[in-house]
């Protein structure tokens, strides 16, 4: 309907009711504005005279719009009571003529109800140039005012053809991770993505192992065979669809031997041959163009098989003496040879006899039975008489040797037991002093400690208590090393006048008695005093930086932009150094120190790096590692094995670190499970000595302690606390887990300058001590005597060995004066000086060079060069789904890297991957920054960034 009468109607209903006659007119000039208002440019009034009546209230509001290709597009608005609605499309009230207006009554209410449309064109939309997109709106009057409508925008809908990036197909090993990148073309509206795997769309809710959430990316987290395939990225919006190239993903096994056969039989019955065995290549055997098994499928080794020999007779014996049968007998053996490897016995009778008298026989039955009786007699005396001489002989010849071997069934909790015997012959050679003439006639047996763990608190023992009397000792213990103890003043070990203490009884501690002094000859240091945690803490903020406790291995890299700007925090890191408060369950072994860092409340917004060393040797796969958290309540909760896939956290392991990515602080520990009994701890072996109270005694204490900085750091502090000097550098014992004890034994003594006082020159420690040695660090200590003050040169082995493992000899030459000793560095004083760096000098890599390293390697490539290949170049091959849940995948990748070379502190590594990969320019170090400390700079050019 017009303007015209829609206006025309207002005007006799103005008549009819005088009241609102002013209104009508206002409506009426109100619409002829709008008919000629992009003639002559005047805007419509935004509000109304006074009336009785309510404001337009709008039913229907205008949507957002999208033009797809030439179609224009209808806009509409309905409001109640609404007299006139008219479209503003981008500040300009559009003209009368483009509207379409309905006209209703609300039955309900009685009120007046309009509604308009306009429609839009694709001109109209391309036309425009405003600051913002082209936007309409409805303005609708009533007798109270106006009301206004929401602003709708209308846009041009497309898509365009070809996609920013297309998947690229990939070739991984079985359970690698698969990333195929999709980047689909520009379009209003934005694209959805959607992935076919052969034709066929992938629900990703309906597969754990399947993400599509990231960025439109597909990634499978670890690879199946079911995984090969073609795979094409879909894109589509309201204009239309675009598929990209199809992507093919070849996942393959490489070929596994299976086990041995067993070795066949000798391919010859007799004499030299072969024999032989196999295996194949199908564990697994090898798929989709893996790699088939290297090494020979076939092992031959030489064999002998022994030849059959036949059995030949020896030559008749003499006939016997005539018997009272009047017959005498001889006899052969099968011996020339005797048969051997299945040959032949030997044919024909082994005993002949025949009358002796040529048929003659004399004598009666009776005499017969009466030579019978005689010789019987006559045999039993001569059996008797060699059984006395062989009895005089045997006890001859047991005098000879003056050892006996304990058996090792006595070698238990670090105790051993030990059986003398009198020696009735002079002249032994294993004896220091062979030319006393022992008078004894009594033999015991006695019990001591070996390794003590509390000796500093004892009970004196009197000589009364002790053996009496004594001569010359030996000892051998069950071991590969012969103990010789003698003595050099005669009157000590005759009769009763002896002053040597021997070790006596169970579990008590025991000293030496001496007779002019009373000295321990045994010493051990568990019961010093130890500091129970080592802290350091410094001050960090938004630059980052790193904390490090010196000679511990422990340190913790706050990387730049963890901290937001800003802010600062005291961040402290402690080591537990008393009583572990993680107690190991089953076979379970505490491999590394307690570490805690924090304040706990403390959130960064990049993973930090937590560097703790451990005790386990990884060059084998014979243990499972994990990381372990303690609770607030004091608990000990799992929290990833190292070999495990997880996006919570990611550990590293190196050869004597474990190098952890974690986003909260805590205390955190690392465990170990053996696998078999080839899982080796590493520990760190040495020796430490002093001078006793006695002049003449020197002490020599060996420690075997778990191959952790902190660990022997302990050590260190006792042993410095107490005068004690490190006589030969430390070295390393690999110790296996397959329950043999272990040895430690004193040898190569000059034997006319020094003496080992009794007992000590082979201890043994058990298994179980050893293997899980975190209370205490673990020695023995042995006691040595000069014959002489002018002896001042000290020289011998210590032999620290496994039985059925390891062995590590520690050569002792040093001097026992203190003005002559030479001192061997305990620790590298490397990390000592600057516990805490902060800022731009804590880190090798300079900032800007790393900015231009994530901004490179965080946009994928279609041929790869990404942050997966700089994870791989830089030795991480495994859990990458963690770096793919990250912003920034390469800088959390360049965090590690410095957590792993923060001592070496060279960058040709990391200069020679990024030229590897081919996505830096040689020269990098020749670009410049402004804001680029000049110390930094220099340092990256001189290590080729």
């Amino acid at each position: 309907m017009g303007t015209a009468a829609a206006a025309g109607e207002g005007a006799g209903r103005a008549l009819r009711w005088l009241p609102w006659l002013g209104l009508c007119f206002w409506a009426a000039g109100a619409a002829a504005a709008a008919a000629r208002g992009t003639d002559n440019g005047e805007a419509l009034p935004e509000s109304i005279p006074s009336a009785p009546g309510t404001l337009p209230h709008f039913i229907e509001e205008p949507d957002d719009a999208y033009i797809i290709k030439s179609n224009p597009i209808a806009l509409r608005c309905k409001a109640r009571p609404a007299m006139q609605i008219f479209f503003k499309c981008n500040g300009e009230w559009v003209h009368q003529n483009e509207h379409v207006s309905e006209e209703s009554l609300d039955e309900s209410s009685g009120l007046k109800v309009r509604e308009v449309f306009i429609n839009v064109t694709r001109q109209q939309v391309e036309d425009f140039h405003g600051p913002e997109d082209y936007w309409c709106q409805c303005v609708a009057w009533s007798h109270l005012g106006t009301s206004k409508s929401r602003k709708a925008s209308v846009r041009i809908a497309y898509l365009r053809k070809n996609f920013e990036q297309d998947p690229q197909g990939r070739e991984v090993p079985i359970e690698g991770m698969i990333v195929l990148h999709c980047r689909p073309p520009e379009g209003v509206p934005a694209a959805e993505v959607e992935w076919l795997k052969n034709e066929e769309p992938i629900d990703s809710e309906q597969d754990e192992n399947i993400d599509t959430r990231a960025d439109h990316n597909l990634i499978i987290r670890q690879a199946r065979l079911s995984d090969s395939g073609n795979y094409t990225c879909m894109a589509a919006n309201i204009v239309a669809k675009r598929r990209s190239l199809s992507a093919t993903v070849v996942v393959y096994v490489n070929g596994g031997w299976s086990s041995w056969t067993e070795w066949s039989a000798c391919n010859v019955r007799c004499g030299r041959g072969w024999q032989k065995r196999s295996r194949t290549c199908t564990n697994p055997a090898p798929l989709n163009g893996g790699a088939f098994c290297e090494g020979m499928s076939v092992q031959k080794i030489t064999c002998t098989s022994l030849c059959p020999v036949d059995g030949s007779w020896e030559v008749w014996s003499e006939w016997s003496v005539c018997s009272p049968e009047c017959e005498h007998l001889r006899i052969r053996e099968c011996t020339a040879p005797p048969p051997r490897n299945g040959g032949k016995f030997c044919e024909g009778l082994s005993q002949e006899s025949e009358n002796c008298t040529d048929g003659l026989c004399i004598l009666g039955m009776e005499n017969a039975s009466d030579i019978a009786l005689y010789s019987g007699l006559g045999a039993a005396v001569v059996a008797v008489a060699v059984l006395v001489i062989g009895v005089t002989l045997y006890r001859r010849s047991q005098s000879d040797y003056g050892v006996d071997v304990i058996d090792s069934s006595a070698l238990t909790g670090g105790f051993q037991t030990f059986n003398f015997k009198t020696v009735r012959q002079a002249g032994n050679s294993l004896l220091l002093n062979s030319s006393l003439q022992p008078d004894l006639t009594v033999s015991r047996t006695y019990s001591g400690p070996i390794c003590l763990q509390d000796p500093l608190d004892k009970e004196l023992m009197t000589e009364s208590s002790l053996f009496n009397p004594l001569s010359d000792i030996k000892v051998k213990v069950q071991s590969s090393f012969m103990v010789s103890l003698g003595v050099s003043e005669r009157a000590e070990y005759h009769g009763k006048n002896h002053s040597g203490t021997f070790p006596h009884g169970n579990n008590r501690g025991f000293t030496a008695v001496h007779p002019r002094n009373k000295t321990p000859y045994i010493q051990n240091l568990s019961s010093l005093p130890t500091r129970t945690e080592l802290r350091t803490t410094g001050v960090f903020g938004h630059l980052g930086g790193r904390l490090v406790m010196p000679n511990t291995g422990v340190s913790l890299l706050i990387p730049h932009g963890a901290i937001p700007e800003e802010n600062s925090w005291e961040i402290y890191m402690s080591i537990n150094q008393g009583e572990p408060s993680l107690q190991s369950d089953g076979s379970e072994v505490l491999l590394s120190p307690e570490v805690t860092c924090g304040p706990p409340d403390m959130t960064v917004t990049t993973p930090f790096a937590l560097t703790i060393p451990h005790c386990a040797d990884v060059s084998s796969e014979h243990w499972n590692i994990h990381l372990k958290k303690r609770t607030q309540q004091g608990r000990w909760e799992e929290v990833m094995s190292v070999e495990d896939e997880s996006t919570s956290c990611y550990c590293l392991l190196d050869p004597f670190a474990c190098h952890v990515l974690l986003d909260s602080f805590g205390t955190y520990a690392l465990t170990g499970e053996p696998i078999t009994d080839c899982a080796v701890k590493q520990l760190k072996v040495a020796v430490f000595g002093c001078m006793s109270c006695n002049s003449l005694d020197y002490n020599l204490r060996v420690y075997c302690v778990d191959n952790t900085p902190c660990a022997f750091q302990e050590v260190v502090s006792d042993e410095k606390h107490h005068g004690g000097q490190l006589l030969e550098e430390p070295k390393l014992l690999h110790f296996k887990g397959n329950t043999f004890s272990l040895q430690i034994s004193v040898l190569d003594i000059p034997p006319f300058l020094w003496r080992i006082k009794p007992f000590t020159a082979c201890q043994e420690v058990p298994f179980s001590r050893v293997w899980s040695s975190n209370r205490q660090p673990l020695h023995c200590a042995f006691s040595l005597e000069r014959y002489t003050p002018t002896t001042t040169q000290l020289s011998c082995k210590i032999c620290i060995r496994q039985l059925k493992g390891h062995e590590q000899i520690l050569q002792v030459q040093t001097s026992i004066l203190e003005n002559e000793r030479e001192t061997i560095t305990f620790f590298a004083q490397e990390d000592s000086t600057f516990p805490a760096q902060t800022g731009p000098k804590a880190f090798k890599i300079p900032y800007s060079i790393r900015q231009r390293i994530c901004a490179t390697f965080d946009t994928p490539n279609a041929k790869g060069k990404d942050w997966q290949m700089l994870a791989q170049k830089n030795s991480i091959n495994r859990n990458l789904s963690y770096f793919a849940t990250q912003s920034s995948p390469s800088a959390v990748i360049l965090n590690l890297w410095e957590a792993r070379h923060q001592h070496d502190g060279d960058l040709d590594s990391l200069a020679c991957a990024l030229e590897e990969i081919g996505r830096t320019h040689t020269k990098l170090s020749n670009i410049t920054e402004p804001q680029l400390e000049e110390a930094d700079f220099s340092y990256s050019r001189q290590n080729g960034l």
